[in-house]
């Protein structure tokens, strides 16, 4: 799981719906990426650190 990115999508009060259209991917797909059972792909992860506001990339490590 990776606990910041789900702690942070929650802190904006987005759903994985809401914010996997904002980054323009499925929802499944971006439920994977937040369970950690898929690795984003450059483009992807850099959309969704932008649609996040998150420069890190510690938003990715699974915990």
């Amino acid at each position: 799981m990776r606990e910041k990115l789900k702690k942070l999508r929650k802190e904006q009060k987005l759903t994985q719906e809401n914010l996997s259209k904002m980054v323009n991917i499925h929802r499944t797909h971006y439920s994977m990426i937040e369970n950690g059972r898929r690795n984003p792909s450059l483009k992807v992860a850099v959309s969704i650190k932008k649609a996040l506001n998150y420069q890190y990339d510690d938003i990715f490590e699974k915990q």
